[in-house]
C-alpha cells in the first residue's frame, strides 16, 4: 500500500474543513493501492479546527523534544501531532508500506516545506512531524507536488511487485 494524506485524496479533513484534492492522485485512486491517512484525525482532532504550526524548529525537533507545535490560539498541540504521527507509522507498518505522498506545508505531512511557525504566510525548509518520523523509519515520502503520471506508474507498479514478492 502507498499512504496518501486523505485530504489529496478529497477527504474533508483538512483544517479548515475542506480539501486539498489532487486530481491526479484522485484519478489513481480507483487502481486500489492507495490508504488514505490524515494524522490530525488520527489524533482525535476535530474538523475544523484552529490551524498549527510548528515553533522553533521543524519535525525532527519536534519529535526530539526541541520544537512544538501550537495553534493560532496558542494551544500547545505538540503532543496531537506526535500521536498522529506514530498512528501513521504503525499503519505503515501494519499494511508493509514503503511509500508515502503527503500534503507539502502541512504542520504533520509537510515533505520540503512547512510554514514559518509566525502565522504569517510564510514557508520555510522543513519537514511535518509524520513526514519526519516515517523518513526515519525508512519509508520514501514524497510531496503532492513531486508526482506525475509517470511516478505514480512507477509507485504503484513497485508497490504490487512488493505484494507478489511477499
Amino acid at each position: 500500500m502507498i499512504l496518501v494524506s486523505a485530504c489529496l485524496l478529497g477527504h474533508k479533513v483538512k483544517y479548515n474543513g475542506d480539501t486539498n484534492t489532487h486530481d491526479l492522485l484522485l484519478k489513481y485512486n480507483d487502481r486500489g493501492r492507495f490508504l488514505a491517512v490524515c494524522p490530525e484525525c488520527f489524533a482525535r482532532m476535530p474538523v475544523p479546527r484552529p490551524p498549527m504550526e510548528i515553533q522553533g524548529g521543524n519535525g525532527r525537533k519536534v519529535l526530539s523534544g526541541r520544537a512544538s507545535v501550537t495553534d493560532l490560539n496558542g494551544m500547545d498541540t505538540t503532543q496531537y501531532l506526535l500521536t498522529g504521527a506514530d498512528k501513521i507509522l504503525k499503519i505503515a507498518m501494519a499494511y508493509h508500506a514503503r511509500v508515502a505522498i503527503l500534503k507539502e506545508g502541512s504542520p504533520s505531512c509537510g515533505v520540503r516545506q512547512i510554514h514559518s511557525g509566525h502565522f504569517d504566510g510564510k514557508k520555510i525548509k522543513g519537514q511535518g512531524v509524520a513526514a519526519a518520523l516515517l523518513i526515519k523509519h525508512g519509508l520514501t515520502v514524497y510531496s503532492e507536488q513531486d508526482m506525475t503520471i509517470g511516478r505514480l506508474e512507477e509507485l504503484i507498479a513497485e508497490d504490487i511487485r512488493r505484494d507478489r514478492s511477499h
